[in-house]
């Protein structure tokens, strides 16, 4: 069969469908696409061949990060009967939040996979990040910024309880998908995300860092790693960033008080840090 897209694996070299690559990383290439159906559009993330590394670990690595990223997947949105541990409910000691399912519909449903062609295929999430939300929003829609970071804080809260953390949370990584519309008794529409407006559901994306874990200096350091994001991509909006450890700790309650303790002592270390070089 003829290749049509060469740089593409199996089975995707031979597909007529249409790749449009959205980004490109030190480690994968995402491609928007169709998979399935023509009218159902899908994230595809390639991991190509790594030429400088050797073959037989290259391969090794591709398919642990697929796996890892899959399961993580599975095991946050309740589908089918893989999570992480095995199919085990991983659960937090300190919390009792059960991690399957904790996320459905937070996070991209996985379609597909092969770890030896090094592809995974997921939903693709309708919408924009955060980040061009709040660059798009209205002036002086503090209210609505505070209510999105607030619902920011939230969905990181339930990651976190369900026993997985990030790895790399900015404002990127988190998308804002429009509210599917409702009619009430009266005709009019409710729930509807309009451009320009903060309104819509706060998604999570690209898990290609995650782990699974409950430990709260893990938790704390991707609370950190959202915060400095946060101040660095939008350095005017950075004072309302409490918004979204107030929200955080209220979901979580005592864990997440204890979480957010540890977040100041990975502070210090940060400010020593940048301090000595």
């Amino acid at each position: 069969m003829t290749q049509l897209n060469p740089h593409l694996p199996p089975p995707f070299d031979t597909s007529s469908a249409e790749f449009t690559l959205i980004a490109q990383g030190a480690e994968s290439l995402l491609y928007r696409t169709t998979f399935l159906h023509p009218n159902t559009s899908a994230a595809l993330k390639v991991r190509p061949e790594k030429k400088w590394r050797h073959q037989t670990l290259d391969k090794r690595l591709t398919r642990q990060r697929i796996l890892a990223e899959a399961r993580v997947l599975v095991k946050l949105s309740g589908e089918g009967i893989a999570s992480g541990g095995g199919g085990k409910k991983v659960k937090d000691p300190k919390l009792g939040v059960q991690g399957v399912g904790a996320l459905r519909g937070r996070v991209p449903a996985v379609w597909g996979l092969d770890w030896e062609k090094g592809w995974l295929v997921m939903e693709w999430i309708e919408g924009r990040t955060v980040k061009q939300a709040i660059y798009d929003r209205d002036a002086g829609d503090e209210m609505g910024l505070r209510a999105l970071l607030g619902e920011v804080g939230r969905v990181v809260a339930l990651l976190h309880g369900a026993g997985v953390v990030h790895g790399d949370l900015t404002s990127s990584n988190l998308m804002l998908r429009p509210l599917k519309p409702e009619t009430g008794q009266e005709g009019e529409e409710k729930g509807v995300a309009k451009p320009g407006r903060l309104s819509g559901e706060v998604v999570l994306i690209d898990f290609g860092l995650a782990t699974q874990s409950v430990s709260d200096e893990d938790r704390a350091v991707d609370l950190y790693v959202l915060e400095r994001a946060f101040g660095s991509t939008h350095p005017k909006e950075e004072a309302l960033f409490a918004e979204v450890l107030a929200a955080y700790g209220e979901t979580l309650g005592k864990s997440g008080k204890v979480v957010l303790r540890r977040l100041e002592d990975v502070r210090m270390r940060g400010r020593k840090k940048s301090m000595l070089g």
